[in-house]
């Protein structure tokens, strides 16, 4: 599988309203593919959060050689690279995306948040 492919697998999203200190809030995350959530007031802004993790995750498991889960197959009419550059972080995936995700073990580390 390509790094793209990995990117474009459909995990599911978790989204809840949640009160932190008496002020209520989103928090979104994947279950499937990490211990990581995001949180803010405003669920566009958490979700553009946990998809820059996800990405972030995803990347630094091919990196450390550990596959992502595959609960379901890649999503054939996503485009990745753009949803990268979208949230910011198009320089993570830039030059590998299109690369076998074998390729990335043992390379740079990324950081996971």
């Amino acid at each position: 599988m390509k790094v793209r492919d990995y990117l474009a697998i459909p995990y599911i999203l978790e989204a809840q309203a949640v009160e932190i200190n008496g002020t209520w809030t989103r928090r979104l995350r994947y279950p499937e593919l990490g211990d990581f959530e995001a949180r803010h007031d405003d669920v566009e802004q958490a979700l553009l959060e946990v998809e820059r993790l996800r990405i972030k995750e995803i990347l630094r498991r091919l990196r450390a050689g550990d596959t992502p889960p595959i609960p379901r197959p890649p999503l054939e009419t996503t485009d990745q690279g753009w949803w990268a550059r979208f949230l910011g972080i198009g320089d993570l995936v830039e030059g590998v995306i299109d690369s076998p995700a074998s390729d990335l073990a043992g390379t740079e580390k990324i950081g996971r948040h």
